[in-house]
């Protein structure tokens, strides 16, 4: 499986020829789910879902499916029969020969005074997991864990504790378009000094064999 970062939270997996294409939102390329053959979104936020851009790649490629939560299924589902499937905590589905397990239910808490929406992570091929706008730990070994590395939501400490507790074999950033270049060089360093995991960050468009 090849790893390919989009800006924000957007990645790209490939395998055997067939494009599984995470959170293409208004932060990612205005192209970042064109040629996907199955694309998932974690959860409504802007930033991981913008409906243009979700309804591009599926009008561009006929046979794409979506998998989503409902709130997001709900807005394209009708336009789309039979190609946007709502799925919850504890599903299991095949996505254009990738096997994908879905784990958490809850955005993490930006403000008690914020509703809390629905999201899920996304655990591809037991093997890479992007857990959207939570730090959830799946009931499973993971190999690559996509990490979100800033947020309105999270702080260093909390980031640096989700790696231990995933104990992934790696850890590459995600979630990353709030933060400032100046900054980065604080975050790789707390982040692989006591992460207890090898700590990356991929530019956009920058590939990686998973």
């Amino acid at each position: 499986m090849n790893l390919t970062k989009r800006l924000h939270s957007c990645v790209q997996l490939e395998k055997d020829g067939r494009t599984l294409v995470i959170d293409p939102g208004a932060f990612s390329e205005a192209d970042a789910g064109l040629g996907a053959d199955a694309l998932l979104v974690t959860h409504e936020h802007p930033d991981h879902f913008e409906e243009g851009r979700i309804r591009a790649a599926l009008d561009a490629t006929p046979a794409a499916q979506l998998w989503t939560v409902r709130a997001v299924a709900e807005k394209l589902s009708a336009a789309y029969p039979g190609r946007v499937h709502a799925v919850g905590h504890g599903d299991a589905f095949e996505a254009a020969g990738f096997d994908v397990r879905v784990h958490g239910e809850l955005h993490a808490v930006i403000h008690p005074d914020i509703p809390r929406v629905a999201n899920v992570g996304f655990l591809v091929d037991a093997s890479l997991f992007h857990p959207g706008d939570a730090l959830t730990v799946p009931d499973a070994p993971v190999d690559t864990l996509m990490l979100p590395v800033h947020a309105p939501w999270n702080k260093v400490a909390e980031v640096i504790d989700y790696v231990r507790e995933v104990k992934p074999r790696q850890a590459i950033d995600i979630h990353d378009a709030y933060l400032a270049d100046i900054a980065r060089p604080i975050y790789d360093t707390a982040l692989g000094n006591l992460g207890g995991a090898p700590h990356r960050r991929l530019g956009a468009g920058e590939s990686a064999a998973l």
